[in-house]
């Protein structure tokens, strides 16, 4: 009995561990690219996972990082130890204790502590800043594996082969490294899984136009994760499984002569093996850094800042074909972080997609340049409706061209929601709880409060402003998750009834998904218009003017439009859609009847900005 108890334990333990990267590799053949719908076994996303120039660069960049980090922190952090064995006993432990530091303080402090020293040393980040940030947070861990050993390490063989005539490196060679070589490579491994793991260090020091395998999938994971991410995911897990099942095999049959192998490996150090190891790093470091672009900076580069899945990947590829401009590509998750990047370095990113109010936040702050017409013709084809709209955020139209626009509303299943959905009530019905998603964004989750109690979305009046977080807060304990982009899988899959979501997102979900509606609340809504804008300090700023001009020709917006379902405000391309539904949809295109009840945001102002951001704190902490 006791022994079938057991076995249940450890496969209920098993089943805990590797049911989700079973559902992992499963997924990794799905021929549909929503995780919630089963659309046919394939190949395509590990075919495509090797075509993707950004994957494949960011594990290059990780493992060259995790390499040289390790190399350069092994051979320090080695030094480092042997030369404290000369010092007294005192002068040692404060030593050690501060170059422990690193690895007892908080990594987000060690992040944004080496972020500034790097603003102030004027350095831009990137590759190197990221390699010194790694070396750095590496030492003490090579320190704390060495130490212990080198105090082991009888001081007198070395010096009697001093006195026997051998140089001191020599003798160091000979007498104290071979001792002290496992304990070295235990401090290496131990580097290099902690450079291969680390993600908030690097999340800080990394810059614009760099990621590593960590930072890559974080950016994935918040805008729901491409198929592509877990193709490669189910590689890494097989040969991690692969590697230790050869270490398993090798282990076993070295058993019998175990301390005879590991002594003549400690022995036989000789300089053609260092050789060896040498030539075999430096092809790994070389073959990374080239399919990690380390080599691929170009003078003529174009830095480009924009939303998640917000652009036709072919569009870019064009772009670079035509112009001969290399495009340096990033994403951002909400219009928040992405303020944020610019505000600590301004001259990141040449070119920039955010939303309207945060663009009037953005000339307030006079943080963007202002654009020469003459250098965008193709702006002639944008509807002079949405430049008319734009005058509200960008008086004259001086710094920016629409890209796209919509409105939010309520995504609904309806056969899970039987009732008619036309207000923002619907959201605070108890019947629901679990079922609902909220727009996990400052400005939308308030503007669904005000609207329903009839508030103006811009209002900054603290009472009304306090009487829409209290039924924010009211809601919380019915909503199943605060998302962005998640929403759209969620709802595709059936795992919500009812969801706040962006309108641009409601022709690829109803593709999926037959049962899904969307409705603008009676109440009243957001109307808004994204657009392109350059920064004031861009290092590329005719690039960024063509890259404007280039996505305002009808054929580019068609594109785009065909690949992100996001309204156009390109007239002519807007004609050239050749399913009649989808160019007269009252998705994207709403009549005025639903139009004159949106509203566009404002810019707040910096009071503004901070009472809505307190009060949404204590909508997210529940009120406390």
């Amino acid at each position: 009995m006791r022994s079938k108890i057991e076995k249940i334990y450890m496969g209920i333990i098993f089943i805990f561990m590797y049911a989700p990267i079973a559902t992992l590799i499963v997924l990794s053949f799905n021929g549909s690219k929503s995780r919630a719908r089963w659309g046919g076994f394939t190949f395509n996303w590990y075919i495509r996972l090797f075509q993707d120039d950004k994957i494949i660069n960011a594990l290059a960049n990780t493992l060259i990082i995790a390499l040289v980090s390790t190399i350069a922190a092994t051979i320090i952090g080695t030094l480092t130890c042997v030369g404290l064995m000369g010092l007294k006993r005192r002068s040692r432990t404060i030593i050690m204790g501060i170059t422990n530091i690193p690895m007892i303080n908080a990594d987000i402090v060690t992040g944004i502590s080496l972020m500034l020293l790097f603003k102030v040393l004027h350095f831009e980040t990137g590759f190197v800043t990221v390699l010194l940030a790694h070396i750095t947070f590496n030492i003490p861990y090579v320190m704390l594996a060495v130490m212990p050993r080198m105090k082991t390490i009888n001081p007198n063989v070395y010096e009697a082969a001093m006195d026997l005539g051998a140089k001191p490196l020599y003798a160091f060679r000979k007498t104290v490294l071979p001792d002290l070589m496992p304990a070295v490579l235990s401090g290496a491994l131990m580097a290099f899984t902690m450079s291969i793991d680390d993600f908030i260090i690097t999340y800080f020091t990394k810059g614009s136009g760099f990621d590593t395998l960590s930072t890559k999938i974080y950016n994935e994971v918040k805008r729901g994760i491409q198929p592509e991410i877990y193709a490669l995911s189910s590689i890494i897990f097989v040969v991690v499984i692969v590697l230790l099942l050869a270490s398993a095999g090798f282990k076993n049959r070295q058993i019998s002569e175990k301390k005879i192998a590991l002594f003549r490996m400690e022995r036989r150090l000789t300089r053609k093996h260092v050789a060896v190891f040498a030539v075999l790093s430096a092809c790994i470091v070389l073959l990374a850094m080239y399919f990690g672009g380390v080599f691929a900076r170009k003078k003529n580069q174009l830095f480009v800042y924009n939303a998640g899945e917000y652009i036709d990947p072919e569009v870019i590829e064009m772009f670079e074909e035509e112009t001969g401009i290399d495009v340096i590509y990033d994403e951002f998750e909400t219009l928040e972080i992405m303020y944020a990047k610019m505000v600590q370095n301004d001259a990141a990113y040449d070119v920039i997609c955010p939303s309207d109010y945060m663009i009037a936040k953005l000339i307030s702050k006079d943080m963007l340049r202002e654009l020469d017409l003459n250098e965008i013709p193709n702006r002639k084809y944008i509807g002079e409706q949405y430049l008319r709209s734009s005058e509200a955020f960008d008086p004259g139209n001086k710094y920016s061209v629409p890209y796209t626009w919509g409105t939010v509303g309520i995504l609904y299943n309806r056969n899970m929601v039987k009732e008619p959905v036309k207000s923002w009530d619907i959201l605070w019905d108890e019947k629901y709880s679990g079922q609902i998603l909220m727009q996990d964004s400052i400005r939308d989750a308030f503007m669904v409060a005000l609207a329903r109690r009839g508030y103006s979305i811009n209002t900054t009046d603290p009472e009304e402003l306090k009487e829409a977080a209290d039924d924010l807060i009211a809601q919380r304990p019915l909503v199943q998750a605060y998302v962005i982009d998640q929403a759209r899988d969620k709802m595709i899959g059936e795992e919500a009834a009812l969801a706040v979501i962006y309108s641009g997102e409601v022709i690829y979900t109803q593709r999926e998904n037959k049962n899904l509606e969307y409705c603008v609340p009676e109440e009243g809504s957001n109307v808004w218009i994204d657009a392109w804008v350059v920064t004031k300090h861009a290092r590329n700023p005719e690039a960024a003017m063509k890259w404007i001009d280039f996505l305002c020709r009808p054929d580019i917006a068609l594109m785009n439009f065909d690949f992100i379902t996001y309204s156009t405000p390109n007239t002519a391309a807007r004609e050239m859609i050749e399913e009649e539904d989808i160019r007269n949809s009252e998705v994207a295109y709403p009549g005025e009847d639903v139009l004159k009840r949106c509203s566009t945001y404002v810019y707040l102002g910096e009071d503004g900005d901070t009472l809505y951001s307190d009060m949404w704190k204590k909508v997210k902490s529940g009120g406390s």
